[in-house]
């Protein structure tokens, strides 16, 4: 009977199952009473070969049950996923009467930190505080890396502070609490500390101080951690390399990223998977296909990641036929079935705009999640189909799917486009309940929505209530205060961006450019204009330019605009050469007006109103003969301006109102409510410039 454990043991150690079961049977035929020490030794054979079942089941007979016995069932059911039943063993033990270890407690930590169950995690730290057990290093770091993962991270903090001598797994813990939780300046202020304190350093330490510096986009400090990571080694473990690679990423600098896979020479696939996420983020799309065509030729299999991050690469009309041919390889090498592929070509034919494609798509998949719904929603937002947009998402809260962030997103995203603003404040709620609200995602979606249906207080309101700020944040608060006109607000945006060190980009820009252009600040613009490409390197963009011509229109610097676009690197749009026109009609110059208006017109020959404001230019020059003959052009082609249109909310629907429509609503004649407004616009000093209405009249 005593050679019995000793074999047990050995089969367990060399993974020989079959004879491990096979002694296991000629112990219950043989008949001998079995003792407790035999017992154990079985049960921690199944828990190695991961036959859990087996070694329940023998727990269960056993006559007698010590705290190995259960610690050793416990710690089985945590390493094969089972945290759920560890938990339960460890009540079961509990009311057995038998007092736990601390290998019994760090086992049933872990489950409480797999199960992302804080409130468990703090009964078991309590029993471990009442049992008199020594908070010894192992417990310590169990406790801390369950506070973490469950969020708690004033608890994981209390656990660390406490511990007399912490080691490298507890700074390592420590540091990837903050960091799972996206507190990177906490994060990287730890790793600084534990080097202080002459903690060597780990490649998981060096893993998760990477994230933080791609989470800050803080090029500097990513350098020096490389530097480090080279310096002790580690340059080549598989975490570190990803690490490094989403760090030059994040921060634009792909040429390093690129060299990072170069030096390595034996890339993982995780570390190509990072680097073609990285050009998509950066919008270099062609660059990320590329990048897939070289790991798809040297032999590397992609996995259901590549997939995903290529795809969002491809997500515009001109790259169809490569979608659907990467649609084809996805079923080809069996991806089709996982559900972050599916979503990701949904998302695909969404952004395309096929939206039949991507509903077809939505309905293959057997069993959806919230990506799912929020994909398929908005393809259809972005199509301008917001009424199935809309009975989707009723369809979605119907069948019980709860909204992410994203759902909040899009749904503030059609409230903003309407605009409709009592929808936008219920939503806004609905956000607050769950404390969405704080989510930088989330609040910039509200900003816009407040700034959009103007309702800049409450947008400001969102906006200071922000603890952390994104560079879109920013951006949403400035454009929506120069939309409105509010130049000096959106001026003092910028200068606090300024101060607090946030680098701006083009879209940051054009706000700028937009409110001197509502303002009429023409010196303001023009240093702006300057900047841009000065202190920042941002080329203009046609978007630039047109601000930048409508300031200097609006101002009657036409000739000055003419000769800005006519410098330009870059063919002007129908929008740049529409703004002199309008500058030109404001400050009466007929010739330039006449050669913005044919500019529009040989880029869009249809474009009525181009022929019409340049009608209103010869209104003004009261040259009759030249309306006449825009007048007979028009009628020969059957040109005809497209009717305004209105539209407001009320009672949590939407009316639209045009020209053409019932002057009556709910019983109440518009057309006299309409007179009215003109009578107290008159009585208030305000009166309409006419030549508008009476060129169009001749036209």
């Amino acid at each position: 009977m005593a050679s019995f454990p000793r074999l047990i043991r050995l089969f367990g150690d060399t993974r020989s199952i079959s004879k491990g079961k096979a002694l296991h049977a000629k112990i219950i035929i043989s008949g001998m009473a079995q003792d407790i020490y035999t017992n154990n030794h079985l049960l921690a054979m199944y828990v190695r070969f991961d036959r859990i079942f087996y070694a329940r089941k023998v727990l269960e007979e056993m006559p007698e049950r010590n705290v190995i016995s259960w610690t050793a069932l416990i710690s089985g059911y945590s390493q094969v996923g089972m945290p759920g039943k560890a938990l339960d063993c460890f009540s079961l033990m509990i009311n057995d009467s038998v007092e736990p270890n601390y290998y019994t407690f760090v086992s049933a930590v872990s489950a409480c930190a797999s199960l992302g169950d804080g409130r468990a995690g703090k009964e078991v730290h309590g029993k471990i505080y009442r049992s008199g057990v020594d908070f010894s290093t192992p417990v310590s770091n169990s406790l801390i890396n369950m506070y973490g993962k469950c969020g708690l991270l004033k608890s994981a903090q209390l656990v660390f502070d406490a511990m007399l001598l912490p080691n490298s797994i507890s700074w390592t813990s420590l540091l990837s609490c903050y960091n799972q939780r996206a507190d990177n300046l906490k994060s990287l202020n730890i790793f600084l500390k534990s080097r202080r304190v002459g903690v060597k350093i780990n490649e998981f330490a060096c893993a998760s101080v990477l994230s933080a510096c791609a989470g800050l986009e803080d090029l500097k400090f990513g350098m020096q951690i490389h530097c480090l990571v080279v310096k002790c080694g580690l340059e080549f473990d598989k975490f570190v390399e990803t690490g490094l690679i989403s760090v030059y990423a994040k921060c634009g600098d792909l040429n390093l990223a690129c060299q990072v896979v170069l030096e390595v020479n034996q890339s993982k696939l995780a570390a190509w998977n990072s680097l073609i996420g990285g050009y998509v983020q950066q919008g270099k799309r062609r660059e990320a296909i590329d990048i897939f065509l070289k790991l798809y030729s040297s032999g590397i299999r992609p996995s259901e990641r590549t997939f995903s991050s290529i795809l969002g690469a491809i997500a515009d009309a001109e790259n169809i036929e490569l979608g659907n041919q990467l649609h084809t390889l996805i079923i080809k090498m069996g991806y089709s079935s996982f559900l972050v592929v599916r979503n990701s070509v949904l998302d695909f034919y969404s952004k395309c705009g096929f939206l039949q494609e991507s509903l077809r798509t939505f309905e293959d998949i057997d069993e959806h999640d919230t990506v799912s719904w929020n994909s398929l929603i908005s393809g259809y937002v972005r199509s301008g189909q917001y009424e199935d947009a809309i009975n989707l998402l009723k369809n979605m809260l119907f069948q019980g799917y709860k909204p992410n962030l994203y759902t909040y997103s899009i749904i503030l995203g059609v409230s903003s486009d309407f605009p409709a603003i009592e929808w936008g404040k219920q939503t806004h709620c609905c956000i607050i309940k769950p404390a969405f609200d704080s989510n930088v995602i989330v609040g910039s979606a509200l900003i816009d929505m407040y700034a959009k249906c103007g309702v800049l207080n409450a947008a400001r309101e969102v906006f200071d209530s922000l603890t952390s700020k994104n560079l879109v944040s920013w951006n949403t608060m400035l454009t929506g205060y120069a939309q409105h006109g509010f130049a000096r607000e959106a001026l003092e945006i910028y200068s606090m961006m300024q101060r607090g060190k946030v680098k701006p980009n083009d879209v940051t820009f054009i706000g700028l450019l937009s409110a001197c252009a509502h303002a009429g600040l023409l010196k303001e613009g023009l240093y702006y204009y300057d900047s841009m490409t000065r202190d920042h390197g941002i080329a203009p963009r046609l978007e630039h330019l047109a601000s930048i011509v409508n300031l200097l229109a609006r101002k009657g610097e036409t000739r000055r605009a003419y000769e800005i676009i006519r410098s330009f690197s870059m063919e002007p749009s129908k929008v740049v050469w529409r703004c002199l026109l309008s500058g030109c009609k404001i400050h009466k110059d007929l010739v330039l007006g006449r050669l913005a208006a044919e500019k529009i017109l040989s880029i869009d020959p249809e474009d009525t109103s181009a022929h019409i404001m340049l009608s209103n230019i010869y209104a003004e020059a009261k040259m009759w003969d030249k309306i006449a003959e825009l007048r007979k052009i028009m009628k020969d082609k059957a040109r005809k301006k497209d009717t305004g249109c209105s539209w407001i909310e009320s009672k949590n629907k939407m009316y639209s109102f045009s020209s053409s429509h019932s002057t009556k609503f709910e019983g109440v004649n518009l057309i006299e409510v309409l007179n009215q407004l003109t009578v107290h616009l008159s009585d208030a000093g305000y009166f309409p410039h006419t030549s508008f209405y009476l060129s169009q009249e001749r036209a």
